[in-house]
Formats: structure tokens, C-alpha cells, sequence
């Protein structure tokens, strides 16, 4: 069987035909209709991508993406039938990776599975165009970057980054000094690619600021160039 994808959404016919349409596509689909079945399976099946529906019972689906981001890397692409900015920016607060909005296409949806299983691949490596980077390091007294390794530690304590974290590190460190804008991370970290919102750079600056700043609210690493977006300061 090919990649294990979790599909977690209460209403039976969606799942079923999400289901179905990824088994004809040589994924390994299975289903769950609650945020706890859903969880359940996950530490069961390993899913190498979970689609999880927003509006669960009981345990909703944001919820539901807060505790797996805590246990895996796993890309996660969320349905939604609220096409709100506000709920897409939360969605990427909390961990997910992409989102469709109801009602969408079945091609569209194999689109960006296959889409965010390809970046997870990537793992240890800037996307093209970015491939190729210089390996980068850095030391100060309180932060050690050894990305080839990869080793990193900041205030004297190891720190684990997830793929897309290491590989947006990367890029920073290789244009150090540099501003580079959201779209040009975007394509040196992620890769070219129609299904990536902008606002995941902004997520993704933030989580590494809190993994690697002394004080997250007053970077002194990863700054915030404003009119343009980030560079690597120090």
C-alpha cells in the first residue's frame, strides 16, 4: 500500500467518498468519526497525513490538531465549511498545514495531499529552488545551530525542530543578514507550490522563536523586517 492517510470527519458520506477516492488513488485510507476515534487511530495507524474535519462532536477538530502536532510531523489538511480568514489563520495557529473549505473537489483534495506528502519528503533540505544552500551554522552563548547534523541547542538545552522548522531555518541562516520576503521563503522552504498559504511562514517564524529566542516577544535572531519579512540578524 502506498502512504497511510487518516481521514477524521463525522459526516459518513464525506468520509467514505475522501476514503474511497484515496484507496483508488493507492493511498492506505481509514476513517474515523470523532476527535477521540480519531486520536485513538492515529497512535494506531501512524498516519503519514491526517484530513481532519474542523466541526467534529465532543473533541472538535482544532483540539484535535493541537495533540496530534504534539505527537507527530505529520502533515495535517483540515475541511471546513467557514471560509473566514479568521478561521484559517487559527487552523494554522494550532498546527494544521493546509486547508479546503466545503464543498470541494475530490481532484483538488488528492491535489493537495500529494502536494503536502511531496514537501514531507523534503525532510533535511531547503525545496527547490532553494536546494543546494550552503550548509549553515551559528554559535553564541546561548544558541548553537549544527544544521547538517542536526544539532541544536539554546540556553544550554537541545532543541528539536520539525522538518519544515529546520529546512525555514535553512534558508534564513543561508541568506543571513538578508531580508527575504514571505514568498521567497515560502519557495526556498516549501518549494513552489499554489497550496501554501503565506500566513504559514508567519506560524512557522513564530514557533521557531519560541523553541530558539531567549525572549520570543524581543527576537534577537530571527527578526522582523517590516514592509518585506525575516532575516536571520545576527
Amino acid at each position: 500500500m502506498g502512504p497511510r492517510v487518516l481521514i477524521i470527519e463525522d459526516e459518513q458520506a464525506i468520509a467514505d467518498s475522501i476514503s474511497y477516492t484515496l484507496k483508488r488513488e493507492g493511498y492506505d485510507a481509514r476513517t474515523a468519526h470523532d476527535g477521540e476515534a480519531g486520536l485513538r487511530l492515529a497512535d494506531e495507524f501512524r498516519p503519514d497525513l491526517v484530513v481532519l474535519d474542523l466541526m467534529l462532536p465532543g473533541v472538535d477538530g482544532l483540539s484535535v490538531c493541537r495533540t496530534l502536532r504534539r505527537k507527530s510531523t505529520a502533515p495535517i489538511i483540515m475541511l471546513t465549511a467557514k471560509a473566514g480568514e479568521v478561521d484559517r489563520v487559527v487552523g494554522l495557529e494550532v498546527g494544521a498545514d493546509d486547508y479546503v473549505t466545503k464543498p470541494f473537489s475530490m481532484r483538488e483534495l488528492v491535489a493537495r495531499v500529494r502536494a503536502n506528502l511531496r514537501r514531507q519528503e523534503m525532510t533535511g533540505a531547503p525545496a527547490a529552488p532553494g536546494a543546494g544552500l550552503p550548509a549553515a551554522g551559528f554559535s553564541d552563548e546561548h544558541l548553537t545551530l549544527e544544521l547538517e547534523k542536526p544539532a541544536i541547542t539554546a540556553g544550554g538545552q537541545s532543541v528539536t525542530l520539525s522538518p519544515r522548522e529546520l529546512r525555514l531555518l535553512k534558508v534564513l541562516l543561508a541568506h543571513r543578514g538578508r531580508a527575504r520576503t514571505r514568498q521567497q521563503l515560502l519557495d526556498e522552504a516549501w518549494g513552489e507550490d499554489e497550496f501554501i498559504d503565506p500566513r504559514t511562514v508567519d506560524v512557522h517564524v513564530r514557533w521557531l522563536r519560541q523553541k530558539l529566542e531567549p525572549d520570543p516577544e524581543h527576537p534577537r535572531y530571527i527578526e522582523t523586517v517590516r514592509g518585506i519579512g525575516y532575516r536571520f540578524g545576527k
